[in-house]
């Protein structure tokens, strides 16, 4: 994890402030670590639901390239959401009182320092929140209901 050397610092040195610009690269990448699981976990399931569903067919839809694909793909709009949040945050000018409560640098805390207009900040967050949770999900649930229908349309042997 990104915050935890941070933090192992902080707890070995006494010292619990952070400069703006550690905090801002914390950022930049904690949020994309945090997009990325999920939709590695939805390119998981999408890759068991090939393999149960289209047993035969596995290896002709599930290519080197397509998989090559579908992880540069969650790597690239984990990217964006990142880069977003954090061009979004950067002009952002902050009170005087600058103390942030949490272990690490947190969007939600910051926004929370900041003099500016953070409407903007707060509509992408609800937009791209909702999607990096649940279009992945989506897709999660999606499989693995199809790999339930199949499994239950399967003859028992008595």
């Amino acid at each position: 994890s990104v915050t935890v050397p941070k933090m192992l610092m902080n707890m070995h040195t006494q010292q619990q402030s952070i400069p703006y610009v550690r905090c801002i690269c914390q950022l930049c990448f904690f949020i994309p670590f945090g997009g990325l699981d999920n939709f590695l976990l939805a390119v998981m399931a999408y890759d068991r639901y090939v393999a149960i569903c289209h047993p035969l067919h596995y290896t002709t839809i599930m290519t080197e390239g397509l998989c090559v694909l579908l992880v540069a793909a969650s790597w690239m709009v984990s990217c964006v959401h990142a880069l977003l949040h954090t061009f979004l945050l950067v002009p952002l000018s902050f009170c005087a009182d600058n103390t942030i409560t949490h272990f690490f640098c947190d969007l939600a805390a910051l926004l929370k320092l900041s003099c500016s207009d953070i409407s903007l900040n707060e509509l992408f967050i609800i937009i791209e929140g909702g999607m990096l949770l649940f279009l992945p999900l989506g897709i999660i649930f999606g499989s693995y209901i199809r790999i339930g229908t199949i499994i239950l349309r399967v003859p028992s042997s008595k």
